[in-house]
């Protein structure tokens, strides 16, 4: 049984990597599944694939930074198939986005237009979306935030702030549109080799991404497909009484001593000294 025939959703981001997952996944479960996406190639061929597995989808250009683009696929989803009852706030618009710097590296130029960027994105898809569920009676949104949000690295304090206000905003939204029969949760994912990261990080240092599983409890990183099936539990009636979550997908990352960890590291390099360091 489709767990959520009938349903209509939007994956921002959803040509590819978690989002093309999100989209394959949700219209599996019967979902008809508009993809909101900039690179309008991969987003079509997406459709097409979901298609051919006897699912429904439609693709349409949108920059999420864009207010009149979310508008547009929110009134796009409601023109096709009637309604809109699930909101995937994967996608955020890269302009301007800094990740690395302290606050004292950071400019103020940049700081302004990079937390604009990373929460302005899920800002505007709930702000057009609310209106278009309640009219459908309900529905489901999460927002893709990450570990960065709960476990800070070094000199990256521009996409740490922006995905801690992630979440902060979907506990706050939660709040605020749960009596309208509206859920909202966020998944944060560990890593997750996309299409694009295998092909930027690991393509040619595949010892080096052995060495980075070591730091998962599960000994690997995450696939697309683990943080879809994720965003579809949170969507279905399965967690019909889950609001307000940040639900950590990330293999065991963030449950480890971190003394510990080092340890491992240190005997996995003894034993593995082909191993070239991802960084």
């Amino acid at each position: 049984m489709q767990r959520l025939a009938g349903q209509v959703a939007i994956v921002t981001g959803g040509a590819q990597g978690i989002g093309g997952a999100t989209a394959r996944r949700l219209a599996e479960e019967g979902a008809s599944v508009l993809i909101a996406d900039i690179d309008d190639e991969a987003a079509e061929r997406n459709v097409q694939t979901i298609r051919a597995a006897g699912g429904t989808a439609a693709a349409i250009h949108a920059d999420v930074g864009r207010h009149a683009d979310i508008r547009a696929m929110v009134d796009e989803a409601v023109r096709r198939w009637g309604k809109l009852t699930i909101l995937v706030n994967n996608a955020y618009s890269p302009v301007g986005e800094n990740r690395d710097g302290s606050a004292v590296e950071v400019s103020e130029e940049g700081w302004d237009r990079a937390l604009a960027v990373l929460m302005k994105s899920v800002f505007l898809g709930v702000k057009y979306a609310v209106p278009a569920m309640e009219a459908a009676g309900g529905g489901a949104i999460v927002n893709v935030a990450s570990v960065h949000g709960l476990l800070m690295a070094p000199r990256s304090l521009v996409y740490e702030a922006g995905k801690s206000a992630v979440i902060g905003m979907t506990r706050q939204m939660a709040l605020d549109f749960g009596p309208r029969g509206i859920r909202v949760n966020a998944v944060c994912p560990g890593h997750i080799v996309t299409e694009r990261i295998q092909a930027a990080m690991w393509a040619e240092n595949p010892s080096g991404l052995r060495f980075f599983e070591q730091q998962y409890a599960l000994r690997r990183c995450g696939r697309p497909v683990d943080i879809a099936n994720a965003i579809v539990f949170l969507c279905s009636d399965e967690a019909a009484f889950i609001t307000g979550h940040a639900l950590v997908v990330d293999g065991g990352l963030s449950i480890q001593l971190q003394e510990n960890l080092g340890v491992h590291l240190a005997h996995y390099i003894q034993e593995h000294p082909e191993t070239r360091l991802p960084y």
